[in-house]
């Protein structure tokens, strides 16, 4: 294998899987050891500057980061991530607004329309606006934050959180429209904006065209519109029997809510098995707590009805099995049909994009489901002034990457403005500073914590199951969420080999808790893999190859299994190896006009 090239920002941001893993790129370890430190402000404004609504997420994200973490591979939990998230929000000081960027004293003359309100919209406002350009948000709801403050709801997120943190942004003083629909993008598009970039999610909800439908369409709801009725208090009650159909985040909501709103007798019906139900494994945990059960491996078949009045969902028994191809499939499995009873059902069964105000004459491609074709890098459609990020991009996501989406958007209209090739983007900033406080000391704690997870408390049942306002988690205590800052394994400090230091001693192997380090002959890759101390098998992630060695060996390192626990560093008698701290910083509208920045690689010497 060829030497590792360790300068490239990529390697050792994979390294860190947590922070790899989030579309934000949000850097992790850092505001969790600012967490452990007690500055909760410093821990927050790195998730602000990254993910942007640190309250929010820290309370709904979807966690791609956790399942990525490095615990996870040690014991059966990872580290709670997005709950710490959380602690930083709960905790910072007063007055941050004055370490945010503020409104720019003199706009520079562009015009940029973003139409919805919702996360994606919002994060490109925030990139924009303190750069001089003149943003619109326009949207047809009262209040800015979209699917945020419409389909999530308050007994998962509070009202004033979303306040608060839309209000970071409109402080910076958006132009906004709110209460106001667009209805056509070509009539759009004549008032002459620089760029427009839409953010209007998937607000259509999937329905289900079986017999009885039309019916007792009276008691049949579409869940996610069914929940913005419930959040706009146009709906306070359900009947006692409800029914929710599918298997997502958003039929938890619904089932959820349901318990809140009347429903006494409450049941999640999925077509699939329990574990291949879409929703988060937490979310099927909340749902469980306050008693909802959930049936597998049943599918709708007929909602049944007399004289217009719902009766109960008839369902036909499935299982898995081998189709005509041999691939593993959902088929009936040759039972008696079920009925179940029950006075209301909410069809939460996936949602989709609707674009009927986008003409398809302007010269916007679409692909064949009827998605406008856009770049997955630049945010960019076919008309070259017109962005999408979030839902609407790419179909239902995750607000973290609607936040992503905005970030990468914003960026590509700075550079489209500025008459330069929006796929030409500058590099993101990264440094790496070494900790070495002394022959045997870091600047960080590199002890492994023993502790498990630590559990979130939550609100009891004869409390939460009375208001659909009142939070159910409390979340970390600074207490707890000290402890579980603690677990973090700090794999953004990474071990940094100084070959022309070692004298091959062995003392970094022997010391090695989890054998990752190996000094061999040099081979292909997959022979390597094989013969080091520990087989690397993990092929997503890469060998640390150094050469340079006085015997002609070179040092591989499994970065798969390492606990960046400094046990080699320490031992090390010559200072070949050092513990460095890697920081990545994403490139975001601002630095599209500036050089690429200097990547800082500190030797070991």
């Amino acid at each position: 294998m060829k030497p590792t090239e360790i300068g490239h920002p990529d390697y050792f941001h994979k390294v860190v899987d947590c922070q790899w893993a989030c579309p934000a790129h949000t850097p992790v370890p850092e505001y969790i050891r600012l967490i452990a430190s007690k500055r909760y402000t410093d821990a927050f404004m790195i998730n602000w500057k990254s993910n942007v609504f640190p309250g929010i997420l820290g309370r709904t994200c979807d966690r791609p980061c956790e399942p990525a973490c490095r615990r996870g591979r040690l014991e059966q939990e990872p580290v709670a991530i997005c709950r710490l998230k959380r602690v930083a929000a709960d905790n910072k000081g007063e007055g941050v607004e004055a370490l945010m960027p503020a409104a720019a004293k003199a706009k520079n003359g562009k015009r940029v329309a973003c139409i919805g309100a919702g996360p994606a919209s919002l994060t490109v406002a925030r990139d924009l606006l303190p750069l001089g350009y003149e943003v619109h948000l326009f949207d047809g709801d009262a209040k800015a934050g979209g699917m945020i403050r419409t389909q999530i709801p308050r007994f998962r997120l509070p009202e004033s959180i979303i306040d608060e943190e839309v209000g970071y942004i409109t402080r910076l003083e958006p132009v906004l429209h709110l209460g106001e629909r667009v209805e056509s993008l070509k009539a759009f598009l004549a008032l002459g904006w620089d760029a427009v970039f839409v953010g209007t999610g998937a607000p259509r909800g999937r329905d289900l065209d079986l017999p009885g439908r039309k019916e007792a369409a009276a008691n049949i709801h579409i869940g996610i519109d069914w929940l913005s009725s419930v959040s706009f208090e146009h709906v306070d009650s359900i009947g006692k029997r409800v029914i929710v159909l599918g298997g997502g985040n958003t039929a938890m909501d619904c089932c959820r809510t349901s318990r809140r709103m009347g429903g006494s007798e409450v049941k999640v019906i999925v077509r699939s098995g329990f574990d291949e139900m879409k929703a988060s494994p937490w979310e099927k945990d909340d749902a469980a707590r306050e008693g909802i059960p959930i049936l597998n491996f049943l599918a709708p078949k007929e909602f049944t009805h007399k004289n217009g009045k719902l009766t109960g969902v008839t369902f036909q028994k499935m299982h898995w099995a081998a189709d005509s191809k041999g691939k593993r499939a959902l088929v009936a499995a040759g039972e008696p049909d079920v009925h179940h009873e029950c006075d209301d059902v909410l069809v939460a069964v996936g949602q989709e994009n609707s674009f009927p105000w986008i003409e398809r004459d302007i010269g916007m491609e679409f692909d064949k489901w009827g998605m406008p074709v856009v770049d997955a890098v630049t945010m960019q459609s076919s008309l070259p002034n017109v962005f999408f990020g979030g839902d609407a991009a790419f179909g239902p996501k995750n607000i973290i990457w609607a936040v992503a989406h905005g970030h990468d958007a914003a960026v590509s209209i700075e550079i489209f403005l500025s008459g330069k090739d929006v796929s030409k983007r500058p590099m993101p900033g990264v440094s790496m500073m070494s900790t070495k406080m002394g022959i045997h000391e870091w600047s960080y704690d590199n002890d492994v914590s023993l502790d498990l997870r630590f559990k979130v408390p939550h609100v009891d049942n004869e409390i939460a199951l009375r208001n659909v306002k009142v939070e159910v988690e409390k979340g970390f205590d600074p207490l707890l969420g000290f402890k579980e800052a603690q677990r973090c394994l700090n794999c953004d400090v990474q071990t940094v080999f100084a070959a022309d230091l070692c004298i091959e001693c062995d003392a970094c192997v022997d010391i090695c808790p989890m054998d990752c380090i190996t000094f061999t002959e040099n081979g292909e890759e997959t022979v390597l893999r094989s013969r080091l101390s520990a087989p690397a098998t993990n092929l997503s992630q890469d060998l640390y190859v150094a050469d340079g060695l006085k015997t002609g060996r070179i040092m591989a390192k499994d970065e798969d299994v390492c606990l960046h626990c400094g046990l080699c560093a320490e031992r090390c008698p010559t200072g070949a190896w050092d513990m460095q701290k890697f920081y990545l910083e994403m490139t975001h509208a601002g630095c599209s006009s500036m050089p690429p920045p200097q990547r800082i690689l500190a030797t070991a010497k």
